[in-house]
C-alpha cells in the first residue's frame, strides 16, 4: 500500500499483521471482546448449557427444534444453548471515486484499504472466518469467508484491483447507490451471528442506509468505520481551489471568502454528527478513523474507547 494507491506487497501486509494482533475490539455482548472471536455465549449453538426457547428464525440448525414445544404452540420453537464457537465475519471496503482524495499522508481509499486488513488479519488470528466485499464505480467483488491466510490475500487483491480503477481522469459515472447495494447483498447473506465491519466515508447515505444498518445490527454484530480527511475541517483562508469529481467539469472555490468558508464548514460538521449520531440511535459503533493519520493507533485508541463505552451501559 502506498500513499497513492494500493498495490498488494507480502511486507505490507505481514506488517499489518503484525499491527493488528494488539488491537482488541469491543463486543456488544456479554465478553466485551467485539472481534476476539471464540465467544462464550455470544454465539449460540449445540452446546452443553440450556439458555432459552425462541421462535425459530431463518437459518437456524433444524436440530435445535424442540419438537414438543414447537406441537404445543403450533411454530417452530428452536432450544439455545451456549456455545464457545467462532463467527464468520465480512468486512465490507469501499473503493469507490469519493475514496479517491487524500489532503496529507494517504488517501481515503488506501486507509479504508489499511483498515480493511487490520480487522482482517484480527479476526484470523481470532481463529474465526473472514471474507469480504469490495465495491468500486463499477460493480462488487467478494471474497466468501474462510479460516486461512488465503482468504486475507485474496481480499487483499480485491482491494488492489479496485483501487487500481481509481484515477483523476476516470470515466466512470460516480455510483452513488452502491453503497446501499452491497449492504442489502449482505443483509440476505447474513442472517444472524455475523460480524459485519464497514468501512467507508458513507458518501451518498441516505435513509435507506440507515434502514439496513439497523436490520443488519438487529441480528449480527455491527461496526461501522467512518474514513475522513481532516482538509473540510481545516480549510485553507489564503486560496483559492479547483476541484472535480473526476472526469467531469471542475468548479472553483473562493476559500478566500468567508462565507464559503463557513458553509463548507457547516456541511462537513453537521455530516460528520449526523452519521456519528448513528451511533447512538442504531446501538453499533460508528468509528472515525482520518486518512492524514496511521490507521493502526486511530483504531487501537477508539476501539478502547468504545469498550467503556459499552461497559458503561
Amino acid at each position: 500500500m502506498s500513499d497513492a494507491g494500493v498495490y498488494v506487497s507480502t511486507d505490507e501486509l505481514v506488517a499489518l499483521e503484525a499491527r493488528a494482533r494488539d488491537l482488541s475490539f469491543v463486543q456488544k455482548a456479554r465478553s466485551h471482546q467485539q472481534l476476539a472471536g471464540r465467544m462464550n455465549s455470544a454465539m449460540r449453538g449445540r452446546g452443553l448449557i440450556f439458555e432459552e426457547l425462541r421462535d425459530y428464525r431463518p437459518g437456524d440448525d433444524i436440530r435445535s427444534i424442540d419438537w414438543r414445544v414447537t406441537a404445543r404452540t403450533s411454530r417452530p420453537v428452536v432450544r439455545v444453548y451456549s456455545e464457545e464457537k467462532e463467527r464468520p465475519a465480512l468486512i465490507i471496503v469501499d473503493q469507490r471515486m469519493n475514496m479517491f482524495f487524500g489532503s496529507r499522508r494517504s488517501m481515503k481509499s488506501v486507509t479504508a484499504a489499511e483498515a480493511a486488513m487490520l480487522c482482517a488479519w484480527r479476526i484470523l488470528g481470532s481463529g474465526d472466518r473472514v471474507g469480504g466485499f469490495v465495491f468500486g464505480e463499477s460493480g462488487t467483488s467478494e471474497v466468501k469467508p474462510h479460516r486461512s491466510r488465503n482468504a486475507v490475500i485474496a481480499l487483499a487483491d480485491r482491494i488492489a484491483e479496485k483501487n487500481s480503477e481509481l484515477r483523476a481522469d476516470a470515466a466512470a459515472a460516480a455510483a452513488s447507490g452502491q453503497l446501499d447495494a452491497v449492504l442489502e447483498t449482505v443483509s440476505n447473506i447474513a442472517h444472524h451471528d455475523h460480524l459485519v465491519v464497514v468501512i467507508s466515508d458513507f458518501d451518498g447515505h441516505t435513509a435507506r442506509t440507515k434502514d439496513l444498518l439497523l436490520r443488519l445490527s438487529s441480528r449480527n454484530d455491527v461496526v461501522c468505520i467512518l474514513v475522513y480527511d481532516p482538509f473540510l475541517l481545516e480549510l485553507p483562508a489564503s486560496r483559492d481551489i479547483v476541484v472535480s469529481g473526476g472526469g467531469g467539469p471542475q468548479a472553483e472555490l473562493a476559500l478566500r471568502t468567508a462565507s464559503v468558508r463557513t458553509s463548507i464548514d457547516a456541511f462537513a460538521r453537521n455530516r460528520g454528527r449526523e452519521l456519528r449520531a448513528w451511533q447512538r440511535e442504531l446501538g453499533l459503533p460508528m468509528l472515525p478513523i482520518s486518512a492524514a493519520e496511521e490507521a493502526a493507533p486511530q483504531l487501537r485508541r477508539l476501539l478502547v474507547q468504545s469498550a467503556w463505552r459499552q461497559r458503561r451501559r
